[in-house]
């Protein structure tokens, strides 16, 4: 019988091979677009580590050079008179003699690796060396420069602090000023002197 239930059924009951790769190809254009989307979450992931690894080393170096002795010291008249280290090595993990201490660098420390205004750090942000080139094990770039203001040289002092990867420290073109790539971290600060 043309009409009869069973045949109909029948032929209804499963899917032709157009209908099942139409179906395949959805689902691999949806996973295509899931795996991209992963990839990219990925890589957002490794950027906010990497800045905000950069920013908790340039506040520890910021810190390192807001510790040393800038002040006025009162001599045996009242009067005052400047101190200031000239000999802290910053450069080196703990900090010692043998440095720059709070003496003005050259120009352009933050564009390229110059001693002793430059140090390394390993993907743990921890000290792995100084000098003008990284050794192997080194993630990080840490520069600093520091600065008197022309307007009062004895009593205002800057310090600018620049942590980036080697990685995209790298990639910059070496001519002109440092361009900024949106994954380097500046701080900047200034300190005036106190008595103490």
């Amino acid at each position: 019988m043309p009409g009869s239930p069973e045949r109909s059924a029948s032929a209804s009951g499963g899917f032709t091979l157009v209908e099942v790769l139409v179906a395949l190809s959805l689902l691999m254009a949806v996973s295509i677009g899931v795996v991209s989307l992963f990839t990219v979450a990925i890589d957002a992931g490794r950027v906010a580590r990497d800045r905000t690894m950069a920013v908790v080393l340039a506040a520890g170096k910021m810190e390192q050079l807001r510790s040393l002795e800038w002040r006025f010291e009162l001599d045996a008249a009242g009067l005052p008179s400047p101190r200031t280290d000239l000999v802290t090595n910053l450069a080196v993990e703990p900090a010692a003699a043998g440095g720059s201490g709070l003496s003005e660098s050259p120009s352009g420390t933050l564009d390229h690796d110059t001693p002793p205004y430059v140090d390394y750090l390993d993907r743990r942000g921890r000290w792995v060396g100084g000098g003008g080139s990284p050794p192997g094990s080194a993630v990080y770039v840490r520069r600093w420069g520091i600065h008197r203001l022309p307007v009062d040289p004895a009593r205002v002092i800057a310090f600018e602090v620049l942590v980036t990867t080697i990685h995209a420290a790298r990639t910059r073109t070496t001519a002109g000023p440092r361009p900024w790539n949106g994954e380097d971290v500046l701080l900047t600060t200034m300190v005036t002197r106190s008595v103490r």
